[in-house]
């Protein structure tokens, strides 16, 4: 063989075996690309340098823009940091995400940490509301927290500005995504944070805050939570004492498409391009490029309902999904503060009361409180009295009274027609 023709097939060799092994890499890597959300927002959400092999670990953070509502920050900041990812085993991820620190000098030991979890906002990257602002109610939550004295690290949750699919729902992701974000929170600031750690979260996100305060002894046992609150509870617990009348499916062409695109299709199953029909095609758009608003204003504009988004039946569609609001009751280490907006037609409160009453079985300290009149949007801020109370009671070393013995089953809050998604 000449020397020409040899140097050919080793460099013909070489190529073959680069490909294989970029293959290979491949097989154990994000999705990544517009049909999981992804879009070019801008260079601080993309970390092209090797990553850090831990979860946890801040990688940049520059200023966050101003928001009218959060009047009360001396720092607010845009943060990337580490978290590994569970559902499609690909390593180390970037996650994107928010810090607040309060106005004035830090108390002796440093400010006590609140973690945001925040509900369902989209799975595009630009539904990152450190892209494009927490929502007026959240910020007004937010701004809540820091002027009684507490820092807020609050998660966009991996896939929302970082790369690749957002894990909708999967609890035990987002769990670790709200545990990364105080892991890189305490670093960055530790000279003004305390080892006091909150968590609370709404909708979404109250399945996030009990997913973190599930996985936390073994995913972050160094993470010094102290209690966590969650409100308009999603959570599901089919092995609970009680079985919720009404179907605790969310039979929405706004969830249930969001659920396709976020990791609930189990690997190798039909893909949601597959599932959706002609019809229901631009509610997919939507999703990959806007966020809920536009998804239901796309939805009113071109009559998409549940009898019409899909192929087949939504609850056909529904039962190729993994389960993964399913939660296992367990007892967890710290106290819970459950909140319940009796006018929740969104989760109703007979749904949201299964989650406690499998909890209180489970042996928790629970405390679950229940507001008239408000709905699944205005559920969060109704609490907040009782969640600041809670955390400074558990600051001040004051045992919460548990109410599982006192709890009842609470009324339907009415009929919903189909199809129609509320604000989380």
């Amino acid at each position: 063989m000449s020397g020409s023709l040899m140097t050919r097939s080793l460099i013909a060799l070489a190529v073959v075996v680069g490909l294989a092994a970029s293959t290979a890499r491949a097989d154990s890597l994000l999705p990544v690309g517009p049909k999981v959300g992804d879009q070019a927002l801008s260079p601080f959400y993309r970390w092209s340098e090797t990553l850090p092999e831990s979860p946890g670990v801040m990688l940049r953070k520059e200023p966050m823009l101003a928001q009218s509502e959060i009047t009360s920050a001396a720092l607010a900041e845009r943060i990337l940091y580490t978290s590994s990812d569970l559902r499609w085993h690909a390593g180390i991820v970037p996650v994107s995400g928010t810090l607040y620190l309060p106005k004035g000098e830090p108390p002796a030991g440093g400010w006590p940490l609140i973690a945001w979890a925040h509900g369902t906002l989209g799975i595009s990257d630009a539904c990152a509301p450190s892209w494009t602002g927490h929502k007026p109610r959240d910020a007004t939550y937010i701004q809540r927290w820091l002027e009684n004295g507490f820092a807020v690290v609050a998660t966009d949750y991996q896939g929302l500005g970082g790369p690749g699919p957002h894990p909708y729902l999967i609890w035990q992701a987002e769990g670790r995504s709200v545990l990364d974000g105080v892991r890189a929170a305490l670093s960055a600031y530790r000279d003004r944070l305390a080892s006091k750690v909150f968590v609370t979260g709404q909708s979404q996100g109250s399945g996030a805050a009990m997913g973190a305060t599930v996985i936390a002894e073994s995913y972050a046992p160094e993470v010094p939570l102290v209690a966590t609150v969650a409100t308009g509870l999603v959570s599901t617990f089919p092995d609970g004492p009680y079985k919720p009348p009404q179907t605790t499916s969310i039979g929405s062409p706004i969830y249930t498409s969001l659920m396709l695109l976020g990791g609930s299709l189990p690997d190798g199953a039909a893909s949601a391009d597959d599932l959706v029909s002609e019809k229901g095609k631009p509610i997919l758009k939507a999703a990959r490029e806007s966020c809920t608003t536009e998804m239901r204003n796309v939805a009113r504009r071109d009559d998409i309902t549940v009898d019409n988004v899909y192929v087949e039946p939504i609850d056909k569609v529904l039962t190729r999904l993994t389960a993964v609001t399913d939660m296992k009751a367990v007892r967890l280490k710290v106290p819970l503060l459950l909140g319940t907006g009796l006018a929740d037609s969104t989760l109703v409160p007979t749904r949201q009361y299964a989650e406690v009453a499998a909890l209180c079985a489970a042996g928790n300290e629970l405390v679950w409180k229940t507001y008239p009149g408000a709905t699944h949007n205005g559920g969060l801020n109704a609490a907040f009295p009782d969640a600041l109370a809670f955390f400074r009671g558990m600051l001040a070393g004051q045992k919460p009274q548990s109410n599982c013995a006192e709890i009842t089953e609470p009324g339907a809050p009415g009929e919903v027609a189909q199809g129609v998604a509320f604000n989380d």
